[in-house]
């Protein structure tokens, strides 16, 4: 099989009707975090139950198309031995990985800050696919202030973008490309939908110059959203409705898949706001699904609780909440199914 055509097929898996992707790659310090938050010691052992719980839930591949894992993942096993990569594939579930190396600030452009992790990717990359992995995610933030991002921010972030999607093409992986246009501040959601935009065409316009294929790749971007500390959440349909003028604006058709990060959304406003999304324009050229990481998990820490007897009720959780993204993903959730369920 040629390169092009084991991304094809590695597109084709993750873009499968019905499923999204399970952003499970939380560096130590915000697994950490979120360890903390239920009493969850985060030690490597704790890490690893809890990825093997959520990897092992049984059916959850009827809704999950693939998982990104941190690079620690990828070495751990599940109970039985088995390595977790393994695990997935198993199941029918593609692994990835998250291959930047955090964020720092941009010089000459106060405010803005810029991701690293481009010095030795390529060598990185065929270790991580050796191990598995056969997409990869990188992750640029653009904060909304009075005097940010900057238009120096907006063209740097796209550039490393850019250099990044290349990268992983040219070693077989798959490469989410997630510009993320952070929800904290006081903006109104139309201050929102202006910087989308901006980000976006830059990010194209980059990708281009990069000669990155479109039909090889995933977009991961934020929803339009107002800033968290504007006030009242704005409705799934005004949301829908903003962040599909963006992306008719912006993305190419030859994009087969925009999977939206929940960006500090609540599980259930997550999964209202997708459904609208898929609601608002079902004949989309790209499948418009999820890549949640909190919106899918904190349920799942709260009843698991670092506890081997929770593990089956924890499991439940997990399935429960990837069905109903499922479903959002196909614009047939309905609100009154959290009840239900």
């Amino acid at each position: 099989m040629s390169v092009d055509d084991d991304l094809q097929d590695t597109v084709a898996r993750l873009v499968r009707a019905g499923k999204g992707i399970l952003a499970a790659d939380e560096s130590l310090p915000t697994i950490a975090k979120r360890f903390a938050a239920v009493g969850i010691e985060a030690t490597a052992e704790n890490r690893r139950a809890y990825r093997s719980l959520l990897f092992t839930t049984p059916g959850a591949d009827a809704f999950i198309s693939g998982v990104i894992l941190f690079e620690e993942t990828l070495a751990q096993r599940a109970g039985d031995g088995t390595p977790l990569p393994e695990v997935l594939a198993r199941a029918g579930i593609v692994p990835g990985i998250k291959v930047d190396q955090g964020k720092v600030p941009l010089a000459g452009a106060p405010g803005d800050e810029v991701t690293q992790g481009l010095d030795g990717l390529g060598a990185r990359l065929r270790t991580y696919r050796g191990l598995g992995a056969r997409f990869a995610k990188w992750r640029e933030v653009y904060t909304i202030g009075p005097h940010n991002p900057t238009l120096l921010g907006i063209a740097v972030n796209a550039e490393v973008l850019a250099r990044y999607a290349a990268a992983c093409q040219a070693e077989g992986l798959v490469p989410i490309v997630e510009p993320e246009v952070l929800i904290d501040g006081d903006h109104p959601l139309e201050r929102c939908e202006e910087v989308t935009l901006e980000v976006l065409h830059a990010v194209f316009d980059a990708l281009h110059r990069h000669r990155v294929t479109l039909e090889h790749i995933l977009l991961k971007p934020s929803m339009v959203l107002p800033g968290k500390a504007s006030g009242p959440k704005a409705a799934p349909d005004v949301v829908a409705a903003a962040t599909l003028r963006v992306l008719k604006r912006a993305v190419p058709a030859a994009v087969p898949g925009i999977n939206f990060l929940s960006g500090g959304q609540g599980p259930e406003e997550a999964t209202a706001n997708l459904n609208a999304i898929n609601l608002g324009f079902p004949t989309a050229p790209w499948a418009l699904s999820f890549s949640y990481g909190r919106a899918l998990q904190e349920p799942v820490l709260k009843t698991w609780e670092g506890k081997p007897e929770n593990v089956v009720a924890a499991q439940r959780v997990f399935h429960r909440r990837a069905r109903l993204n499922g479903l959002a993903r196909q614009g047939a959730y309905q609100p009154r199914m959290e009840r239900e369920a």
